[in-house]
This record gives structure tokens, C-alpha cells and sequence, in this order.
């Protein structure tokens, strides 16, 4: 996922000379090949992550396409009041990229794990969110943030897990799901980013479920999910983040108002991780592992069904 970002960003520059990346110290080998062949359209802005959105709004005030990288840790989170104030309020064109969300950087601890990012950003107006799963929907969400020069917080999962989709994405469409998976209509699965792939993995033991992956977490067609959950009596949302303030909050928000049917919120409880090892380690702590998860469905449709 990491190479299709990586290849994306140089495509953006070879068509449009005003792209420009800006990263906080970060992602040295992301961008080789982009730093080799646009060096004027690339700034270091240090560890300054504050400052280096304020350089992004100037830039697109400017006429330039600034696209900001940094760990999701601090893009989005450290620099929250910037990208409502300067970049958001006058609805510049700018995309912020932030890598290793979710638990990534599990080794180093609480203040590099990002579960909260979706939820800090949901609730600042004109701010599209992707949540790409795999390289093909990494690529097109990058062409659908550039083109709809709105601006855009991509979030940037565990990249190694593998495709989700067997072809490229040719198009995303704003707010629509991606069916993966067509089974029985009884329980839906919906996941975004690293989760999608376990909720694959998943359906295979449940196996009436239904997967659709959400790639774009806002704007959010309500109308479509309510046409993809018609005929289901459960839901089941999966993602790396919070439960609360998320992709099963904001299901939650939509289905308690438009539609009659039981939502299991699989994600982070209201805690910080207690321990500190391997990305496998904090997932099987937070129940995130397959056993987790099957553990928490099989719960939730046992007095069901």
C-alpha cells in the first residue's frame, strides 16, 4: 500500500507542477523516487508539524496542491487546530496524509498509537476522510482527493496485510461502499482500512456475511448504506480505531435514526493500550486478533439467532 502511495504522489506531480510534499521529519523512503525527480515540489519542514500546515494553507492560497505526511499520531491529531483554522475554514485544497494509524507504530508506545483520529476529524467541516484497505484503494483514493480538491485527510493503516480487491479500482466514488463479499443479506459485515481484511477472514466462518468496504468515511452516502443493509437483521462494523466517534459510530448515528436493525461496534473500548510489543501482541490485546472478534460476534448473535 505504502509503494502505491508512493506512486501516486509522483504521478500527482508529473501532471500538475504545483503539487507539493511536505513532511515533519518522516517517511524518508516513501519518497525516493518522488524526491529524485521533483526536488523543488519537496520540503522537510522538520519537527514542526504545527508550522508545516500553516506553510500547507499559504501554499494553496498561493495556487499550489500542498499534501502534508506526517505519522497520523501528529497528522491529524497534534495539529488539529490547524487544519480546522487555517486550512478548513476557507476550504483549501489541501491533503494530509497520516501513516501508521491504529497501532503501526506499536512498539512505541501510547503516544505513536492513533484511535482516535477519525473521530478528532469527523466533526470539522468541508474535511473529506478515506480509509483506504489495500494498494488498489489506496490509488484511488489519492486520484479522488486530487480531484476533488477538497480538503482531505487520508488515513494510512497497516500496509502489508495484502489485497482486499482482486482488480484495480478504476473509481471511488464519494461516500459509496465496495461490496466484497456477497452472501446471505442476514448479517452485513462493514469494515475500513487494516480491518477489512479480517472481516474477510471472518466471513469465512460466518458464512452468511456479507462484506462492503468503506474507503471514505466522510462524506458518507447514508441513502446507499441503507439500500446495502435493506434486508439485514445485523451489522457489524470493523476498524482499528475507536468505537467511539468512528465508522461504527457514525453507522450507529445513521441506522438509529433511518432503520431498525441490531450494530455490533467492533474497535478499541475507552482505554490506552496497557502493555507495549508487536502490532499482533496489541491487537490480540484489544480483541482485535480473529479470535477476539469472533469471540465478540458469536456473543452478539448468540441470543439472536
Amino acid at each position: 500500500m505504502r509503494d502505491a502511495l508512493s506512486q501516486s504522489l509522483v504521478t500527482l506531480a508529473q501532471k500538475n507542477p504545483k503539487v507539493v510534499v511536505l513532511t515533519g521529519d518522516h517517511g524518508y523512503a516513501l519518497f525516493d523516487e518522488y524526491r529524485s525527480r521533483f526536488p523543488r515540489q519537496y520540503i522537510n519542514a522538520g519537527i514542526a508539524e504545527q508550522n508545516m500546515v500553516g506553510m500547507a494553507a499559504g501554499l494553496a492560497r498561493a495556487g499550489y496542491f500542498p499534501i502534508v505526511y506526517g505519522l497520523s499520531a501528529f497528522i491529524p491529531i497534534r495539529v488539529l487546530e490547524q487544519i480546522k483554522l487555517d486550512v478548513c475554514h476557507d476550504n483549501l485544497p489541501v491533503i494530509f496524509l497520516g501513516d501508521g494509524a491504529g497501532f503501526v507504530y506499536s512498539t512505541l508506545g501510547t503516544s505513536h498509537q492513533s484511535t482516535e483520529d477519525i473521530a478528532a476529524t469527523r466533526a470539522i467541516p468541508h474535511l473529506a476522510i478515506y480509509s483506504p484497505a489495500d494498494r488498489h484503494e489506496m490509488s484511488a483514493v489519492m486520484r479522488l482527493a486530487s480531484n476533488t480538491k477538497l480538503p482531505s485527510y487520508v488515513r494510512i493503516g497497516k500496509g502489508d496485510l495484502g489485497d482486499v480487491h482482486i482488480d484495480t479500482l478504476l473509481k471511488i466514488n464519494l461516500g459509496e461502499l465496495c461490496l466484497l463479499r456477497k452472501g446471505s443479506p442476514k448479517i452485513t459485515f462493514i469494515a475500513t482500512g487494516s480491518m477489512v481484511k479480517t472481516a474477510l477472514d471472518l466471513a469465512e466462518y460466518f458464512e452468511h456475511a456479507s462484506v462492503w468496504s468503506a474507503p471514505v468515511i466522510k462524506p458518507f452516502d447514508e441513502s446507499k448504506l441503507l439500500k446495502c443493509v435493506a434486508s439485514s437483521e445485523f451489522v457489524v462494523s470493523f476498524e482499528e480505531h475507536s468505537v467511539y466517534g468512528g465508522l461504527g459510530g457514525m453507522l450507529a448515528e445513521i441506522l438509529s435514526a433511518q432503520q431498525a436493525v441490531r450494530l455490533l461496534r467492533i474497535g478499541v473500548k475507552d482505554r490506552f493500550s496497557h502493555g507495549c510489543g508487536s502490532y499482533a501482541y496489541l491487537l490480540k490485546e484489544h480483541g482485535l486478533d480473529h479470535d477476539g472478534i469472533r469471540d465478540q460476534i458469536n456473543t452478539f448473535l448468540s441470543p439472536l439467532i
